[in-house]
């Protein structure tokens, strides 16, 4: 029986997409990357993935894990051989547990974000992984990716968030690693292994996650500030000031900003004259345990001193839950009207924090040096030194001017990263769009450690092949 009989017979012809009905499976979400593949496939249980995983070993043929397909470094994308099978979580996607006393919920991979954030709601409970894709990316993508978003600074990124795993191992058996625990010291932690490792050990197929009480209040702003070196001073002032209390701090670019509301209308900054115009602004959000009345006094007493010591130069308070939303609608608007904008060249970096204004003063240095006029797109989560450091076209420059220099931006941006004390992917991955950068700034050692890793759990290398690592 051929291998895409033996998948029909397994999980019924209507979960076996080829020809049109696989296509959307088949490029990423920034349609960089297009691939084909023998089918795709949609088990609707752990035992399904365990069995289709067999039955491609049997046959010698790779597997793409796919999730959301919401990934920006093409991870869940085939290469053009037509040869891999894409296996798609969409149907795993059932909130197994959900334990109020232990502040855990269970989950399958398929499970889209924001149905797992309500889940946790309906139970009273705040499950705080949060970014611009919660509405179409899943869980076993955020942990494949070892995903971040707005509040990392608080909760940590989504390998903080993750108590224990059931995994499909490219071998094909089940492991159940569904432990609500959080400490378990028996030995390697082989949770972590597969959390970032993009699918190429194995696939998640469920996940243990922490809850957190609901916060009673929390308050958002949106500040004008005159340059990047203030910011990272307010930012050492809001945590003295609010503690943990302060759940997220993002950082933009006023040109980010003054881009969404020039390309999509209905938004508004909540500013006149001037401060529109700010060249940065950042948003801020404290959540606080004890009332409404308590978390506005604080927040407005620690911007107050930031206003006084000059550090702010304009302040919009969000007055409601819907102004609160408008204004981080705002920020999560910014990937978008890149995205009208066509391609551009894209970083997702980590730096110090104390490094970041100075690594941002070089780097735009460099660039306008090398490439006159090119826009620099810059904005992310301050918070934790996550940038989202892009650039975008000069006046008068094609599309296609701006990919040919892709390689010369990538080496001034990422030896600027390295210079200081960064990584050149803070939350994206590595994918295919990064791998073969990899080797430039990781020391030998630590890529010889990874390649034994993936040969130990993946030795026949029919795991997402061709991502993460080079062959």
């Amino acid at each position: 029986m051929s291998l895409l009989n033996a998948l029909q017979s397994l999980l019924g012809s209507a979960h076996v997409l080829t020809g049109d009905d696989a296509a959307a499976h088949l490029q990423d979400w920034r349609r960089r990357y297009r691939g084909t593949a023998l089918a795709v496939i949609r088990p609707d249980s752990t035992e399904q993935v365990a069995q289709a995983v067999r039955l491609c070993v049997q046959h010698g043929t790779p597997v793409v894990p796919q999730g959301g397909n919401t990934g920006l470094c093409g991870g869940a994308t085939p290469d053009d051989s037509g040869q891999a099978v894409v296996l798609s979580t969409g149907r795993l996607n059932r909130v197994r547990a959900i334990d109020t006393a232990n502040d855990t919920i269970t989950v399958e991979a398929g499970c889209i974000l924001q149905a797992v954030q309500q889940a946790a709601a309906e139970a009273g409970r705040l499950f705080p992984l949060s970014l611009a894709a919660e509405g179409s990316c899943t869980i076993g993508g955020n942990l494949a990716t070892n995903a971040g978003g707005t509040q990392v600074l608080r909760y940590g990124n989504a390998r903080e968030l993750a108590l224990g795993l059931e995994v499909v191992t490219a071998e094909g058996e089940i492991w159940n690693g569904l432990r609500g625990l959080r400490k378990d010291n028996t030995g390697y932690d082989l949770r972590d292994l597969y959390i970032g490792s993009e699918g190429t050990l194995g696939i998640i197929t469920a996940a243990t996650l922490k809850l957190y009480p609901q916060p009673v209040a929390s308050c958002t702003a949106l500040l004008a500030l005159d340059s990047i070196d203030a910011a990272v001073e307010l930012l050492s002032r809001a945590r003295s000031g609010f503690g943990a209390s302060l759940t997220g701090f993002e950082l933009m670019a006023g040109d980010c900003l003054q881009t969404v509301v020039q390309l999509f209308p209905q938004q508004r900054l909540p500013f006149e004259g001037d401060s529109a115009k700010s060249p940065w602004f950042a948003l801020l959000e404290l959540s606080d345990s004890e009332s409404e009345a308590h978390a506005r006094e604080r927040f407005e007493a620690v911007l107050g001193e930031a206003i006084e010591a000059g550090l702010v130069t304009d302040a919009a308070i969000a007055a409601s839950v819907a102004q609160s939303r408008a204004l981080w609608h705002l920020r999560e608007s910014i990937p978008l009207a890149e995205a009208e904008q066509g391609k551009g060249v894209k970083h997702d970096v980590s730096i110090p924090i104390s490094s970041i204004a100075g690594f941002v003063h070089k780097t735009n240095g460099l660039l306008q040096e090398r490439f006159p006029n090119v826009r620099n797109v810059v904005f992310g989560h301050l918070g934790d030194g996550n940038l989202h450091y892009n650039v975008a076209r000069a006046p008068g420059q094609t599309e296609a001017d701006l990919l040919a220099l892709q390689q010369d931006i990538y080496d001034i941006v990422h030896r600027s990263v390295i210079e200081h004390a960064g990584s050149i992917s803070a939350e994206h991955g590595i994918g295919q769009l990064k791998r073969d950068e990899l080797p430039h700034y990781k020391a030998a050692l630590e890529l010889g450690l990874m390649k034994r890793i993936k040969q130990a759990l993946d030795p026949r290398g029919l795991m997402n092949p061709g991502k993460v690592l080079q062959a």
